[in-house]
């Protein structure tokens, strides 16, 4: 599949830094996938940004007793000082800015003019003290659906909608001593029940991609009528909604999810040197350009069936997304990461430690792609250290010794042995059954094949040629190592090749430990 790729990984919410949790799920994966896909010979990009219209801003600018504004302009330095410590190689990076926040008014004004946006009566938890509307983070309470506490809007637990006025005992989460009440409002929604047959055709085709826990929410979903999906909500902070029958309404953050893909990929492109025609010239219906998407579960509803539905609103003039990746929580020492706790581990902090390919390593080989994981200092020294960096400097000095020599022939079941190593990756790395936790899986068994060869003057070619070969295929992962070593990181290169140069190979530092 040569097609163009433009990978996405959806914003994190502009209240804090980026931890591990965020870097081991969405982040690393869409990272190694963008670059094996260039290494392949394949176009891709890689957007993302944050997204500084949800109220969980207000409510943590709130609490650390500073001004939103002041909060989103700190959290985005830090995502992006974050990612980019960790290898994550971002193309277009969104934040606040006019340009945006112009283009989501312009593409709900689509489903406006299509007609596709309905005016209905919803019930809203209200504030008497505030005289205010209480959405999303505004107001907590438990989930209908799961009866686990959390806020409004979407369920962490199972993923489903929650409507604020579903809320079981709702209460505000800035005066959760005072009473709230349910009054009602009027909002634009998109009545996703009428794509729900288009919803189900659309993910039967790709049921065989999906991870379990999506599929099964999917079919959760879909198993019964859809509710009307807001797209406004009765609140100020947010997009200003510009239609004059929900005046003084804002745009609802999880509503923005497709305008703002459009957006990041456009601006993707012109990072990278190749400005569209127009914002949404990749995801026109005739683009080759496919769109992936790397998330985690508890973002399966607004990209995958809000999102999917809108465009299916919008009659075919966008594509749909190619693929959804998904992935659980990663948990630190068994519980889950809260930044408001300060129960987190920082990228940039570990990074500063800890040489990042053993970061890279430690996190794909513990990846939470089908059920939670967990992350210990311990046990990333532990494991890093036995599986990486052990093997690794055992195949650096059996390299040493003819480092720098005359080329060395390869032999043609070398050349057939290579073969098979890059297809070995090939089934961890492409889409169809992509898993960055069994990559690293497959880089410790070679390493470890490597380390136990005895190298010998007829084989002493083969040897350098299946070291080269397999640190192409583990470049996604030790970006840096591979850069030391490596002129070029293309895979496909030096796999059928009648000799090899033996090449000094660096060594990598034992984990200091904590």
């Amino acid at each position: 599949m040569n097609a163009p790729v433009m990978v996405i990984s959806p914003a994190p919410t502009a209240n804090g830094d980026v931890h591990l949790g965020h870097i081991a799920g969405p982040f690393l994966a869409a990272d190694v996938y963008t670059r094996y896909a260039r290494a392949m010979g394949r176009e891709a990009l890689l957007g993302t940004g944050v997204q500084d219209t949800s109220t969980y801003v207000v409510t943590t600018a709130r609490r650390l007793g500073i001004t939103p504004a002041e909060l989103v302009s700190r959290s985005t330095a830090d995502v992006e000082k974050s990612l980019s410590a960790l290898g994550i190689q971002i193309d277009g990076f969104t934040g606040d800015e006019t340009r945006f926040t112009d283009w989501v008014v312009e593409f709900i004004g689509q489903l406006r003019t299509t007609g596709a946006l309905e005016l209905r009566t919803m019930k809203f938890p209200y504030l008497p003290s505030t005289d205010a509307f209480l959405v999303d983070g505004f107001v907590r309470g438990g989930c209908p659906f799961c009866l686990a506490d959390g806020c409004a809007g979407l369920c962490e637990g199972c993923g489903h909608p929650v409507a604020p006025g579903e809320l079981i005992e709702p209460s505000s989460t800035l005066h959760p001593d005072e009473p709230v009440e349910l009054r009602e409002a009027r909002v634009l929604v998109l009545p996703l029940e009428k794509y729900r047959a288009a919803l189900r055709e659309y993910f039967d085709q790709r049921r065989a991609t999906m991870r379990p826990h999506m599929a099964q929410t999917v079919d959760e979903l879909l198993a019964r009528p859809l509710p009307d999906f807001p797209v406004t909500h009765p609140v100020s902070w947010g997009i200003p909604a510009p239609f004059a029958v929900v005046e003084g309404q804002v745009i609802n953050p999880n509503a923005e999810t497709m305008a703002w893909s459009i957006y990041c990929t456009a601006l993707s492109a012109e990072q990278s040197g190749a400005a569209p025609a127009a914002v949404d010239a990749l995801w026109g219906g005739d683009s080759d350009w496919q769109p992936v998407y790397f998330l985690g579960f508890d973002n399966t509803y607004p990209f995958a069936i809000a999102g999917v539905a809108m465009l299916l609103a919008l009659g075919g003039r966008y594509r749909l997304p190619e693929q959804f990746v998904t992935n659980e929580f990663y948990e630190l020492e068994h519980e889950k990461f809260s930044t408001s706790r300060g129960h987190a581990v920082w990228g940039g902090e570990l990074a500063a430690q800890v040489p990042r390919d053993l970061i890279r390593f430690h996190l794909a080989a513990t990846s939470p792609e089908f059920q939670r994981s967990d992350f210990s200092r311990a046990a990333l020294d532990r494991v890093a250290g036995l599986r990486l960096v052990q093997p690794w400097n055992e195949v650096a000095a059996k390299a040493a010794v003819r480092a720098g020599g005359e080329p060395l022939p390869v032999s043609p079941s070398s050349r057939a042995a290579a073969g098979r190593i890059v297809e070995r990756f090939a089934t961890a790395y492409e889409l169809t059954h992509f898993s960055i936790g069994r990559a690293a899986g497959i880089l410790a068994e070679q390493l470890s094949r490597l380390a136990a060869w005895e190298v010998g003057e007829h084989d002493a070619g083969d040897f350098h040629h299946q070291v080269d070969v397999v640190l192409r295929c583990a470049a996604p992962i030790l970006i840096d190592l591979a850069d030391q070593v490596l002129a070029d990181a293309s895979i496909p290169a030096g796999v059928d090749v009648p000799t090899v140069r033996p090449v000094a190979l660096p060594r990598l530092p034992e984990p200091a430990g904590e």
